[in-house]
């Protein structure tokens, strides 16, 4: 039964994975998502309903435009991929629960902010806005009212951290060294991640991006990276790891007893 789940949280992953790319990229040209038609990035001809299916239909148009023939971008196919695989695992890690409900939303953010910030390099307020809602509503569930404002402190935290390292940057560089949009994403996160974890997602992001940044500045000379990207691979990581704070201090402790 367990497998079937798994199995249907997949499909279903794929056709929300293929809304959430879509809604990604037009809240990032403000374009409205609720009666525009999908239709192609090169030629603009207007989209069938066969042209939309999930993966298959890329496989079957080759990745190619059914109309001009033009590739069809592979951030899509990424994205519903990824949310498939990410829905899944949200099951297969939390099985029915509030959990799995708050790792849904997590997901479902994660993959509208890595469309909009891979393409335009922004993170729209309306995607931090909305999931900040959301979260805190999941967590009064989750934990009551004590633990959620415990939450809120935290995210607020993170947000004061990523903003002082924002200005600290424009400061040393004399130029935008961290986006808005990644600070407000700290608060989110945060209202999940206790303060020392969300620092420790901060590292690991800036751990994963440096190679990353090297190699595009090389191969294309781009002065501007997305950071949201890393900020959520290395959260989703710690997340599903499901380490605590205080696992790592006990590791450290007995790594310096030894």
């Amino acid at each position: 039964m367990d497998l079937l789940y798994i199995i249907l949280f997949f499909i279903l992953g794929l056709f929300f994975g293929s809304f959430f790319c879509c809604l990604g990229l037009r809240l990032s040209t403000k374009t409205n998502f609720v009666t525009a038609r999908s239709k192609c990035d090169n030629c603009n001809h207007p989209l069938a309903w066969y042209d939309l299916i999930p993966v298959l239909s890329y496989i079957i148009l080759k990745g190619r435009c059914r109309y001009c023939k033009k590739k069809i971008n592979p951030l899509h196919l990424f994205i519903e991929v990824v949310t498939g695989v990410l829905f899944a695992l949200s099951y297969y890690s939390f099985s029915f629960s509030l959990d799995l409900l708050l790792a849904l939303a997590l997901v479902s953010m994660t993959m509208i902010i890595f469309s909009s910030d891979l393409t335009y390099l922004i993170i729209p307020d309306e995607v931090i806005i909305s999931f900040s809602i959301i979260i805190i509503i999941i967590q009064l569930l989750r934990l009551g009212l004590v633990g959620t404002l415990v939450s809120i402190l935290s995210g607020a935290l993170l947000f004061f951290f990523m903003f002082t390292l924002m200005k600290l940057g424009e400061s040393l560089f004399k130029k935008e060294a961290l986006g808005g949009g990644d600070v407000k994403l700290l608060f989110v996160l945060g209202l999940v991640l206790d303060p020392f974890l969300g620092l420790l997602t901060i590292f690991l992001a800036s751990f994963i991006a440096l190679p990353v940044s090297l190699y595009l500045l090389y191969k294309n000379k781009e002065h501007m990276i997305p950071f949201g990207p890393f900020i959520l691979i290395s959260f989703l990581i710690i997340y599903f790891s499901k380490i605590t704070s205080n696992d790592i201090f006990t590791f450290l402790s007995l790594s310096y007893l030894l």
